[in-house]
């Protein structure tokens, strides 16, 4: 996809109503990604013209460039992130450049893809930052400037890459989707590579204020922590993967955030990490506020497929038993959706009727190592896309 613009439609309606804000990329913590504006419909959806354009002026000499940011709406402006992953707050009604802050002015190509920005404002409403990530380093950005806040980390950033265990220097670690904050913590993942020696996906919480660490979960378990014995002894100071690069999900209601991971490294080659490999392609629930696990619920053991969960989890309310009931549903690369009808539930555990671990055909690879016996599968219902 090439993109050198955004652009916001408007229907030629005569009534105007309140706007409403979009202050999440998903659209709210839940990532329901629902608006209940109903000013554009089905009855004039197609009389739209274009209302403004914004040319961010980032698109490369070769001709290549793309916007993946779901822009946010906060109060009438707009935020997002460009091609070289600068970040712009407009005007919403009118496309009005108010700022830009770019991290590395003078490099003239995209160094990543960039998923959007995160808003967040403290309970007076006075301090209200806008943070993203570009390579390494995670900013907070004054909103209404655009400018570095200098009390959050080294002069307004923190590095990605501190805090892993070991160091990871030389590795590919940067991040591509925004994260997502609970009160004044700011939950943060990381794309990572995908080959033997890669950085591990541990996710990081951070005080939106000063950008010190409140709590870190090792999606590749440590010795005494839970799920350690599904790695060989000592394999935590080596494996890598196990990062959620797709974004997360909070309930701020229970105080739990949702967070999808994908495959542990190296992608296509498990003989050095034999077992199942908790947490990597996994859904876990964590407490938002302390980082400890509630339960996970593990959709591929020991991948070999590079099946990374896709995308953020969202919260649904579903009819079960002719009752309503609230839950959290993932979708998978396998065109598999699994659902938790209590969102704080394990659906492993909650939902035995529906879902079975199903023997596998076992192969031999080479090391000499076997594929996992088992794997999640539903015990009735379709596909929502045909396996090749």
């Amino acid at each position: 996809m090439r993109a050198i613009a955004l652009l916001l439609l408007a229907a030629g309606c005569a009534s105007q109503e309140p706007n409403t804000d979009w202050r999440v990329a998903g659209a709210d913590p839940g990532n329901t990604r629902f608006s209940p504006l109903d000013q554009i419909n089905t009855t004039n959806v197609g009389q739209l013209q274009v209302a403004w354009v914004y040319h961010t002026g980032d698109l490369p000499p070769d001709g290549h460039g793309e916007i993946q940011a779901t822009p946010i709406v906060v109060d009438g402006v707009l935020y997002a992130t460009t091609p070289k992953v600068a970040v712009i707050a407009l005007r919403a009604d009118k496309g009005t450049l108010l700022w830009r802050f770019d991290a590395f002015p003078n490099r003239p190509t995209q160094p990543h893809v960039n998923r959007g920005v995160v808003y967040w404002v403290d309970e007076g409403g006075h301090d209200r930052r806008i943070f993203f990530a570009v390579d390494r380093r995670l900013y907070a950005l004054d909103a209404r400037t655009g400018e570095p806040m200098r009390s959050f980390g080294d002069s307004g950033w923190v590095d990605l890459g501190a805090g892993l265990g070991e160091d990871f220097s030389g590795t590919y670690l940067v991040s591509t989707s925004p994260g997502v904050v609970y009160k004044d913590i700011l939950i943060w993942g990381t794309r990572v590579g995908e080959e033997a020696g890669s950085a591990p996906g541990h996710i990081r919480a951070y005080d939106a204020r000063t950008g010190k660490i409140r709590w870190t979960f090792h999606t590749i378990p440590w010795p005494g922590e839970f799920g350690y014995d599904t790695w060989p002894l000592e394999t935590f100071k080596s494996a890598g993967g196990a990062n959620s690069w797709a974004g997360m999900t909070v309930d701020t209601a229970r105080g739990v955030v949702y967070i999808p991971t994908g495959s542990a490294t190296p992608d296509f080659y498990g003989g050095d990490r034999v077992g199942a490999n908790l947490f990597a392609n996994s859904l876990v629930a964590l407490d938002a506020a302390t980082g400890k696990r509630i339960w996970h619920f593990q959709t591929v053991h020991h991948d070999l497929w590079d099946r990374d969960l896709p995308a953020a989890p969202n919260l649904v309310t579903v009819t079960r038993d002719g009752s309503c009931a609230e839950a959290v549903a993932q979708i998978t690369k396998s065109g598999l959706s699994f659902c938790s009808i209590d969102s704080q539930a394990n659906p492993s555990s909650r939902s035995k009727s529906v879902w079975s671990r199903r023997p596998i055909c076992v192969g031999s690879t080479r090391g000499g190592h076997s594929h996992s016996r088992s794997s999640p599968r539903p015990s009735h219902g379709k596909r929502s896309v045909r396996p090749r």
